[in-house]
């Protein structure tokens, strides 16, 4: 599997076979955005909420399944699994709700966290499930900071740890803090000059790598 982060919370992840897969694909401008058009071609399409840096289907070429909202969804032969949580720590009545998306890709369980914005109950993190690699929010101000996304991945535990959702250099404008607050007291921490990685199952590791991205876009 290929995990591509292509800018804010979208990646593009690309199974042995080709298969392809964008997660909340954005609306350039909207809330600050500075990344170019996530104008490539999926299979499927998930949206963890309906807010314009995340919902840009249109955006995305070649006729994709959408795939978004709790409960169980089947698209392409994968199957998703959507969790409710909320995009505040007041139960949504700031942001609304956002939906966790959970799904495998080449045998590896992949957790999609949207716009968290509070900590994970022991009954969420048990409806997660397993995970291997975990695409998480760590700007704050509109999602969970740096310390709830450590707190996540000591609950959740996963193999693999990919940031998004954070100020960069190529997206300077958007009001959230960068990774390094992230980064800061992590172990195993994997800075690449290179927006994709590829994660293989047998070579998953044993205590968890944080990969942080280049933002492609």
């Amino acid at each position: 599997m290929k995990v591509k982060w292509l800018g804010h919370a979208c990646f593009l992840l690309t199974s042995d076979s080709g298969l392809r897969i964008i997660t909340d694909p954005y609306t350039p401008g909207a809330f600050g955005l500075d990344y170019a058009p996530p104008a490539e071609t999926a299979d499927i399409v998930t949206v963890s909420h309906d807010h314009a840096d995340h919902n840009n289907v249109a955006a995305v070429k070649g006729n994709p399944q959408v795939v978004q909202g709790v409960g169980s969804h089947q698209a392409k032969g994968i199957q998703f699994k959507g969790i409710a949580t909320a995009h505040d720590q007041s139960s949504g009545k700031e942001r609304g709700p956002n939906t966790i998306l959970c799904f495998p890709l080449d045998g590896i369980n992949v957790c999609h966290l949207g716009d968290l914005g509070h900590d994970l109950s022991d009954q969420t993190a048990a409806d997660i499930g397993d995970v291997d690699v975990l695409l998480i929010p760590v700007g704050g101000n509109f999602t969970i900071d740096a310390a709830g996304a450590d707190r996540t991945c000591q609950k959740l535990a996963p193999k693999v740890v990919i940031p998004m959702h954070f100020k960069n250099a190529r997206c300077p404008s958007f009001p959230v803090a960068g990774v390094e607050d992230f980064t800061r007291g992590r172990q195993q921490v994997k800075i690449l000059a290179d927006s994709e990685v590829e994660i293989k199952k047998e070579q998953l590791p044993t205590a968890t790598d944080t990969i942080v991205l280049k933002p492609a876009l």
